[in-house]
């Protein structure tokens, strides 16, 4: 595809599509502030959550990785943070300081919020118009950072949307390119396939503890994932068990091989290429920790029908099912359902896909954008202190 890419270049040199200048609330009692000032400042974006406060241990790096994470996407170009207390919240604007994009603190106490959001609103104002002169410069499709996951799958997401995905996978990754998957519990029945594809036996190892110890964890609880895995909108769209689900789950991965295992969050520093990241398998979780390792555009494809965006990461979402295509179009950014039709071949459902990631790459509004889905979910691994 001889298309031109146009993006952000950030400070760290990496390369973002979308240019947010984000609020963002260091735990929940800062959620309103956060929402005031971007009431009070048009244009910027602010993310409450739910999360924030006694946290510890994994769970609170977690936490801190994720946080830090989303403000040092490429597709942010400034970020104000809001918290209660003066350390954690510091502590979060110096590890997004680290990309080297502007970057301001305010915390709550000993001020309180009218002070809090005059001053930080003061602040996004000046983001605001200075992330508005920003230019686009030309960019490369190996600078990229993509990530996959799937959801609301039935029969055609195996047989359609998921292998046009893979399509693009490897197309990616043979331009210098790097691509993130995950779903950790739903690779179960073809967790084998995905081991073998490893790029060292040390990987191997690495995914297969990580599978394991996943696994392990949901059956220590003793109980049946069957309508949670497979959902219920999977069982009614034909998918009956788990491993049915998960070969149409790896089937949008590609053919190429894995070359890093992450934790949750964790941008890779082993180069460009295919990665796995342990993940669950909850949309708008799964989105939030790939956005906040640096993905900068997500492939969504989907059966029965899923709505979810994510407002630092546009979501591109493709399905294969004729009922879905028609019933929930505003929701569909690429139709592939000619594929089970025979009116189109596989590559061909790849080259719709990668038009519209060029275009969406160069500013066209994703379906779940245009739409204002935000969905941003962050993950707990356990109760708080």
């Amino acid at each position: 595809m001889e298309n031109q890419l146009f993006g952000y270049r950030r400070e760290n040199g990496n390369v973002g599509v979308r240019n947010h200048v984000v609020i963002l609330p260091v735990d929940d009692i800062s959620n309103a502030a956060c929402e005031a000032v971007a009431n009070n400042v048009k244009g910027t974006l602010a993310l409450p959550h739910a999360y924030g406060r006694l946290q510890y241990g994994p769970d609170l790096d977690l936490f801190f990785r994720t946080m830090i994470g989303i403000g040092s996407n490429p597709n942010v170009a400034a970020v104000v943070v809001i918290g209660i207390e003066e350390n954690w919240t510091k502590k979060i604007a110096d590890g997004i300081a680290k990309t080297g994009k502007p970057v301001s603190y305010f915390y709550i106490e000993r001020n309180g919020d009218i002070e809090t959001v005059r001053n930080a609103s003061w602040k996004a104002k000046e983001y605001i118009q200075w992330a508005s002169e920003l230019q686009r410069e030309p960019i490369g499709l190996h600078e990229l950072t993509v990530s996959i996951k799937c959801g609301e799958s039935d029969t055609t997401t195996g047989m359609g949307s998921c292998p046009t995905v893979s399509q693009a996978v490897d197309r990616l990754i043979d331009a210098g390119a790097t691509v993130f998957f995950g779903e950790t519990s739903e690779l179960t029945g073809g967790e084998h396939l995905i081991a073998e594809r490893m790029a060292t036996p040390a990987l191997k190892t690495k995914f297969m503890n990580i599978y394991n110890d996943y696994v392990g964890e949901i059956k220590s609880k003793g109980v049946d994932l069957l309508g949670s895995q497979p959902t219920q909108g999977n069982i009614a769209g034909g998918l009956s068990t788990i491993e049915e689900k998960a070969l149409g789950n790896i089937a949008k991965t590609g053919t190429k091989e894995v070359i890093g295992v992450l934790d949750p969050a964790e941008a890779p520093e082993d180069g460009n290429g295919l990665y796995f990241m342990d993940t669950s398998s909850a949309a708008a979780e799964c989105i939030t920790l790939m956005a906040a390792a640096g993905a900068v555009v997500h492939f969504f494809p989907t059966g029965q029908g899923n709505i979810i965006g994510n407002p630092i990461e546009p979501v591109i979402k493709i399905t294969a099912n004729p009922i879905t295509a028609e019933t929930m179009s505003e929701h569909i950014d690429v139709d592939v359902k000619g594929l089970l039709s025979r009116e189109i071949s596989l590559p061909e459902a790849g080259d719709s896909l990668m038009e519209c990631l060029y275009r969406t790459v160069n500013g066209r509004l994703t379906c779940a954008e245009a739409l204002g889905h935000r969905e941003f979910v962050i993950t707990k691994l356990y109760r708080s202190a």
